[in-house]
């Protein structure tokens, strides 16, 4: 009889937040708030760096990710050490914003088509990316100059770095720093389903094995040469 082959889920890597805070350290301007926001909501990369001006909400201190994975909206927290921040940076893109529509630019990629609906939208400033990109390009769909996000392959890189410079030895990738949001919100006390909705995950199964680490380590038991 054949032995049916088990499988098992990868524990995810979890940073200490002495860990977080070295890696931060490492980073300045764009790229340490991306990465503040990464680690201090919970949001994947992509979440990050598709947020349009109107979903920030600094008066309910909360952020509104739209179409998140499996096409679903969810409301998570906005930190209230990054909104001092977020202004300061916004009033930058909104002067970026101002110059590209001076040069007969500042159009941005509309999603579901809504710039045949609402055919002004696209230069509003409500629907800028948070984080533009440096430079404008060409987009290959329709031909239009316009300013995109910044790409994450560009966020991939300066983690890389930072985890190096801060001497992790940990295989850390901005992901972690969503796993390691879910685990300490999980060790300061909170229940799994406010994670879970924070998250943004379908089944709470899958929120559960942030739980690993609750246990501190080989599952909590003691080992006998501790007590030696």
């Amino acid at each position: 009889m054949r032995e049916q082959a088990k499988t098992s889920k990868r524990l995810p890597v979890v940073l200490t937040q002495d860990e977080v805070a070295k890696i931060l350290v490492q980073l300045a301007g764009t790229h340490h708030l991306i990465v503040s926001l990464l680690y201090g909501t919970g949001m994947r990369i992509l979440e990050v760096l598709r947020l349009r001006v109107k979903d920030i909400d600094f008066a309910r201190k909360e952020i509104l990710i739209r179409d998140g994975k499996g096409y679903k909206d969810r409301i998570t927290m906005l930190p209230l050490s990054l909104i001092t921040p977020l202004k300061t940076h916004l009033d930058k893109v909104k002067n970026l914003h101002a110059t590209d529509l001076e040069n007969g630019f500042g159009r941005v990629y509309m999603p579901m088509a809504l710039d045949k609906k609402y055919p002004s939208a696209g230069i509003d400033w409500a629907w800028q990316y948070v984080f533009p990109s440096g430079k404008l390009s060409v987009d290959p769909r329709s031909g239009d100059t316009r300013r995109h996000h910044v790409q994450d392959q560009a966020i991939q890189r300066a983690v890389r770095q930072a985890v190096m410079d801060a001497g992790i030895t940990k295989h850390a990738t901005p992901h972690t720093l969503r796993h390691s949001f879910a685990t300490h919100l999980l060790e300061g006390g909170y229940d799994i389903r406010t994670v879970q909705e924070l998250l943004g995950h379908s089944d709470v199964s899958t929120t559960m094995i942030y739980t690993h680490v609750l246990n501190k380590g080989g599952r909590g038991v003691s080992s006998p040469l501790d007590v030696l």
